[in-house]
Formats: C-alpha cells, sequence, structure tokens
C-alpha cells in the first residue's frame, strides 16, 4: 500500500473534517497544528547529519507546515525517542540545533523515551490572528502559481551525501533547509479571498498536483530544474491575478485552469494520477 491508501483509511475510520491540509486549522481557538515525525535510517542517517542538524531539521520541517498555512509560528513540542548509545553531549547538540530553528516560536515540553533507534516528533501550533489561513482546496481557475527560491538543490545535497561528494551547499541546503517566512507572511496578511498555498517538501510538482486535485482542477505549469526532487521547503502559493500587485520577488511557475482529462501538465507532459509522477513514498516496497 502506499501512504496516500494509509491516508485514505484513516479519513473513513475517523473523518475528514480536519485532514487534507498539512496543518489542522481550529478556528474558534485561533490556531493551526501540525505534527511531522523524522525516523533514523528512513529520513536521516546518523553518518550524515550532526546532532545540531538534525534538532534543525526537526523543527524546521514542521515549522515549514504552520507557513504554509499562512499561520505564525509559536510553540512546539517535542517527543524524542533515543536508544542506548546516545550520549548527554548528542541532547544537548539536539536542542542547540532546534533552538536555531525556532523563527520566533518556543519550545514548550514534549516528552523523551527509549527505543532502538533515533526517532523526532514534533508538534507544532501557529496562532492565526491578523491572518487568513491558506487550504490546498482553495484554487480557483485564473489563479497564478507563484513561488520564490531555487529548486533541487535539497535533493542534490542528499545524492552527494549518498555517493560520498563533498560539497558543502548542496549538503548544507539537505540538512539545514531555509524557510520563507516573509513570503508566507506577505501573502496572508494582505489576501482577502481564498487562497491555496504548501510547502514543497515533497517537490515542486507534487505540491502543484496536490492542490490541484483538491481544489478539483487542473493546473499548468513551466517545467522548473530541480522540481521533482524533495525536501527544498520554499513555499508555493495559487492566488488571484491582481493580488501579485501587492507581492515582490516571486516568479510564476503555472496557472490553475478549468479541469481538463489532466490534473497536472508540466511543459508537454500530462500527468492524471499521482502515481505517474513517480515521486518519493515511504511505504514504496523495492
Amino acid at each position: 500500500m502506499k501512504e496516500q491508501d494509509f491516508i485514505d483509511i484513516i479519513k473513513k475510520q475517523i473523518g475528514d473534517e480536519f485532514l487534507g491540509d498539512d496543518c489542522a486549522y481550529l478556528k474558534e481557538f485561533g490556531i493551526v497544528v501540525s505534527q511531522d515525525s523524522l525516523i533514523e535510517d528512513v529520513h536521516f542517517k546518523r553518518k550524515w547529519c550532526t546532532p545540531f542538524q538534525l534538532g534543525y531539521k526537526s523543527i524546521t520541517v514542521n515549522i515549514s507546515d504552520i507557513l504554509a498555512s499562512g499561520a505564525k509560528p509559536a510553540y512546539l513540542t517535542i517527543a524524542l525517542s533515543l536508544p542506548d548509545d546516545i550520549d548527554d553531549n548528542f541532547v544537548k547538540q539536539f536542542y542547540s540545533g532546534a533552538k536555531s530553528a525556532l523563527n520566533g516560536a518556543k519550545i514548550i515540553g514534549g516528552d523523551i523515551t527509549g527505543g532502538k533507534y533515533i526517532s523526532v516528533s514534533v508538534t507544532a501550533i501557529g496562532k492565526t490572528e491578523g491572518r487568513r489561513i491558506s487550504s490546498r482546496s482553495h484554487a480557483r481557475a485564473g489563479y497564478k502559481v507563484i513561488t520564490r527560491g531555487e529548486y533541487g538543490l535539497s535533493s542534490a545535497g542528499l545524492n552527494a551525501l549518498v555517493n560520498g561528494v563533498k560539497n558543502e551547499k548542496l549538503i548544507r541546503a539537505h540538512l539545514e533547509p531555509k524557510l520563507d517566512e516573509d513570503f508566507s507572511k506577505s501573502i496572508s496578511e494582505q489576501i482577502q479571498t481564498d487562497y491555496a498555498m504548501m510547502d514543497t517538501s515533497d517537490g515542486l510538482a507534487d505540491a502543484l498536483f496536490k492542490i490541484a486535485e483538491a481544489s478539483g482542477l487542473s493546473i499548468v505549469s513551466n517545467e522548473i530544474q530541480g522540481m521533482y526532487g524533495a525536501e527544498d521547503y520554499h513555499l508555493i502559493a495559487a492566488v488571484p491575478e491582481e493580488f501579485l500587485k501587492k507581492l515582490t520577488n516571486f516568479y510564476i511557475v503555472g496557472e490553475v485552469v478549468e479541469k481538463q482529462d489532466f490534473v497536472l501538465k508540466i511543459g508537454h507532459k500530462e500527468y492524471k494520477n499521482y502515481d505517474e509522477l513517480k515521486l518519493f513514498d515511504h511505504f514504496r516496497r523495492g
């Protein structure tokens, strides 16, 4: 089974009132909530990253979801599972890295326990006051899809680590990704209409497809170098064309159109289902 198959089962069991985006929007409390996990030998290898970098990235991947919702990062809790060979210096450096990635948020607690492998699970909370919260289902025909940043650096950094190639710029892009809080803030504080925004943690192509599919529309996109790679942690947003006058420092990657016989078109290639993108899946065998 694939990751989406498991998500579909979960939706059937518990309902989908709060499911569908990377953050659950609890409007009555004025917050969004998200959770992500990093598992040793699945998401990282000890020989490739320092404890500082692991702490940094554990926070970054969660704050990225908060920014993708349009909210302001506020609080985080960390559940940390550690094997017997971990020493106190690892914990010290891990939390030093975590603190360096907070973007104004605060660590307010968590849990620590033993385990066979290192496992990190972070819950992040964002404040929504003064901001309009996004949803990947809120794209509309005629919206432009915009982004910032260079794609493919993180996946190239991962390849460098796998192949033992020393390239500090690429490896740092993978282990210490930089987030763009200004992009999120400038949109969510100014926009007056529904809009869609996602991070590109699973790739730009992934985010484009999921926005189009959730909105029941199609997206026509330019082909961007590195758009099929993952973990760049940039943001993309589908917004009305007239809203672009309020923004600076962005480029248009595509346009939302009425539903076609494809979900996503990149250059001349059309994708009707997600599997055709051949992106990473946590549960893919072989």
